[in-house]
């Protein structure tokens, strides 16, 4: 397939008048068309992820990597998509949009991948294989070890999907790509970066793989103000990462808290910037936060009576805080 060249693929240099791409000649700051490949913020990108930028797509948020992952590398009708539920539920949309039939491996009751011996009769397909780390929505990380046994095993890709890396002590994924050819990392600027309306999504891997997602993509997929909001929120690393340590701070807090409430039954352990908490009564804890005007997020129908809690401010946990106690008495 030849990929479609827009005119900024074929000038990239520098000039005074600009008269190929059917553009308005009158300034303004949005009048341009944006760089197809978004060089400068890749290097940017290349720099903190001590990777090259023939390593790096940039997308419209993750899913669109998602998408384009499922159209490049899978057989409409034959290929697979194998997911370890509970977990992210793109994953299962984007394979059914393409047609992909899907194989699901549930997490044991720790929420962890099960042994190699259990998921090795899954693998004999070519496909996708998901893994999210940490995990959405249960907040626990699965290791490198594990990662790499996989991979191994898998003639499809793996994706590592690490929307919530920032916020775990864990090494990331992207560590492995130099030794796993079929491993694909998944990272957002939503999360940490507080940039969820901006929707700029990141994936990793091999020079080969990258390319052909550059290939398929739409020819401008990242609008110039994503872009820019992208590249000045790395220029802002410190403030990112006092947010980042707050958000860690307050989820040990908040898990002390919670604990406290005597309609708690759980809080599992999480490396992400939200707490799957389990109630006796899930519902019934749901609809009184909704009547107080706080919203969370019911994972009951995948999880039985958890509600995911996602780490506001200290004043909005505290809030969540005082109303939970309330509705104990």
């Amino acid at each position: 397939m030849k990929a479609y060249s827009s005119a900024r693929d074929e000038f990239k240099g520098q000039a005074d008048i600009w008269l190929d791409a059917n553009e308005n000649p009158n300034e303004s700051n949005l009048n341009r068309y944006p760089d197809p490949l978004q060089l400068s913020l890749k290097k940017k990108i290349a720099e903190k992820k001590k990777l090259p930028a023939e390593q790096i797509f940039v997308g419209n948020g993750s899913d669109e990597a998602i998408d384009l992952l499922f159209r490049a590398f899978c057989e409409p009708g034959q290929s697979k998509a194998i997911l370890f539920p509970p977990t992210y539920g793109m994953y299962e949309v984007s394979a059914a949009i393409n047609n992909i039939e899907v194989a699901e491996i549930p997490l044991t009751n720790k929420f962890e991948i099960p042994q190699l011996d259990v998921i090795k009769p899954f693998l004999n397909c070519t496909g996708l294989l998901f893994i999210c780390s940490p995990n959405n929505p249960t907040g626990n990380c699965t290791s490198s070890e594990a990662i790499k046994e996989i991979a191994k095993n898998f003639d499809g890709l793996v994706i590592v999907d690490e929307a919530y890396v920032d916020f775990s002590n864990a090494e990331s994924a992207t560590a492995l790509i130099e030794t796993t050819p079929n491993l694909v990392v998944l990272q957002t600027f939503s999360k940490a970066y507080g940039l969820a309306g901006a929707r700029v999504g990141m994936a990793f891997a091999n020079a080969e793989i990258i390319s052909v997602l550059n290939k398929i993509k739409p020819p401008y997929n990242m609008n110039t103000l994503s872009i820019s909001a992208a590249s000045e929120a790395l220029e802002n690393q410190s403030v990112i990462n006092s947010q980042i340590q707050t958000i860690q701070s307050e989820r040990e807090r908040m898990k002390a808290e919670l604990f406290e409430l005597n309609n708690v039954v759980q809080v599992y352990p999480s490396e992400a910037n939200f707490l799957l908490t389990e109630f006796t009564d899930s519902e019934k804890v749901f609809s009184a936060l909704l009547n107080e005007g706080i919203v969370v997020r019911n994972r009951n129908s995948a999880i039985k009576n958890c509600l995911r809690i996602s780490l506001g401010t200290p004043t909005e946990n505290n809030q969540l805080i005082t109303t939970l106690n309330k509705l104990q008495s």
